[in-house]
């Protein structure tokens, strides 16, 4: 296994790992599984409990990307923070996405939804964080 993708399981395995914990007691224990109101709009809680984790990991899983996974680069940080962001903002999409498909639509539990959810976008992720964010310019 090259080192690269070694340091990327390693260190998204951490941030994941911290996701999902972050999300189960916040789905479980901070929201008590009750929908949150802002203003007019209700969102259901296991989508709040992802918007809150993801509150927390994102800062981490970017530096974590930047100063031990992807070390050289030919990217500004300022550059790659920016492409970082929209990557993220993808992973975003699609977790709401399978989330809303497998909580809503097949009436899974939430918890095993997002793990499931999580293996998808960690291999988008990977992948553009590889050959989008943190590319090597030859």
């Amino acid at each position: 296994m090259p080192l690269q993708t070694f340091r990327y399981a390693a260190c998204g395995g951490f941030n994941t790992i911290l996701d999902i914990g972050l999300f189960f007691i916040t789905y479980n224990y901070i929201l008590l599984k009750t929908p949150v109101l802002i203003g007019g709009l209700t969102i259901g809680a296991h989508i709040a409990a992802f918007l809150m984790s993801f509150i927390i990991t994102f800062p981490i899983g970017f530096y974590l990307s930047r100063y031990v996974v992807f070390q050289v680069t030919s990217v500004t940080k300022r550059e790659q923070l920016g492409k970082y962001f929209i990557v993220v903002l993808c992973c975003l999409i699609l977790n709401y996405l399978f989330l809303k498909f497998f909580v809503e639509k097949l009436g899974w539990y939430p918890t095993p939804s997002k793990i499931l959810t999580t293996f998808f976008v960690v291999v988008f992720s990977y992948f553009s964080q590889k050959n989008f964010t943190f590319i090597v310019k030859k």
